[in-house]
């Protein structure tokens, strides 16, 4: 068994590219494990600017020169972060406050409503059995919402932290941006002549991750809107909120959109009980799922590479359970990332 790991160790690692490439994955994979924390600003404003590399792309194969394409695309995100930082997240944050506040009544309308199992059924459940039930839950989400409210507290801890990511976060993307072909220049100086491997690796990844980010920013907007659309047609409390939470469920295929939709279910009969508004209101919102997955997904993702959703559910669970939020959202993208790498390095190597 020895000598067969060796003979594919040799076979695998055959040229000075491949030990480069292997080098340079784990070191990005160590600083991210690393420093992961210290440098989420820089990963953040590194995303953000790669999303925007393809709008002034666009607008320079249009005609439009590079310096003005960049100065245009940047005015748009800057104006849509600042709509996100002052308007958006405070509003989301509010309906927040409001809807843990109204727990304890939300549970206790779900009591009443449990109570009619152990009418029906006595042998199975008592109300005793729903009393501890709900007892236990309520204690569950109010330990889970002070969680992530010392938790939000905690990754702010100062006016300096706000300004981390008010400030330099736009101002990183803005560089990250104009000086696209500067830093490109710099780092190739560390990386060997023969780069064969390493530019077709890139190209594959640059390619599949770029299509799939770009893919899911629209895709993340559209269901946003869409969804607040109908809830604001319905009156549906905490519909910001809600909706915030549906647009950033696309992140994490099938896992977000099952999780999420407890929440609005809940608060659809939380407000209006077992009612044609409910039905309604389910209705809408299962239609704008079902538009998402076969028809938004098919056209947005139409160049992107399909994964397997044991796949998808694997990554999440791997990179989840190493980086925590980040890594789950972040899962997919790292998946893709990935499978262009093992599906390159013998190409590259032929």
């Amino acid at each position: 068994m020895f000598a067969t790991f060796t003979t594919w160790l040799n076979k695998v690692f055959a040229d000075k590219e491949s030990v480069t490439l292997t080098a340079i994955l784990l070191g990005i994979a160590a600083i991210i494990a690393f420093a992961g924390a210290v440098l989420q600003p820089v990963f953040i404003s590194l995303v953000l600017a790669y999303f925007l590399f393809w709008l002034a792309d666009t607008l320079y194969q249009e005609g439009v020169p590079y310096n003005l394409a960049v100065g245009l695309v940047y005015i748009v995100f800057l104006g849509a972060f600042l709509a996100s930082i002052l308007v958006l997240f405070p509003l989301v944050w509010q309906q927040f406050g409001l809807m843990f506040e109204e727990l304890p009544n939300m549970m206790f309308k779900a009591q009443q409503a449990l109570y009619m199992i152990p009418e029906r059924f006595p042998d199975y459940l008592s109300r005793a059995d729903v009393d501890a039930f709900t007892v236990d839950v309520v204690r569950s989400l109010r330990a889970a919402g002070r969680e992530v409210l010392s938790a939000s507290i905690a990754s702010i801890p100062s006016i300096i932290a706000i300004l981390v990511y008010t400030v330099l976060v736009p101002l990183m993307v803005f560089f990250f941006l104009k000086d696209k072909k500067r830093i490109t220049a710099w780092l190739s100086r560390f990386l060997p002549k023969e780069r064969r491997l390493l530019t077709h690796v890139w190209t594959e990844v640059d390619n599949q991750l770029g299509n799939y980010i770009r893919g899911k920013v629209v895709e993340m907007i559209i269901v946003f809107l869409a969804t607040y659309a109908g809830f604001l047609v319905f009156g549906l409390k905490y519909g910001m909120l809600l909706a915030f939470l549906v647009g950033v469920s696309v992140l994490v295929p099938y896992v977000g959109a099952i999780i999420v939709t407890i929440p609005v279910v809940a608060v659809a009969l939380f407000q209006w009980g077992l009612s044609p508004e409910t039905f309604w209101l389910l209705f809408t919102y299962t239609v704008i799922q079902a538009i998402d997955g076969n028809l938004l997904v098919p056209i947005l993702f139409s160049e992107a590479v399909s994964i397997h959703p044991v796949v998808i559910i694997i990554a999440i669970i791997f990179f989840g359970g190493l980086w925590g939020a980040w890594g789950v959202f972040f899962a997919i993208p790292l998946a893709i990332l990935f499978r262009a790498v093992i599906e390159s390095w013998p190409t590259a190597k032929s």
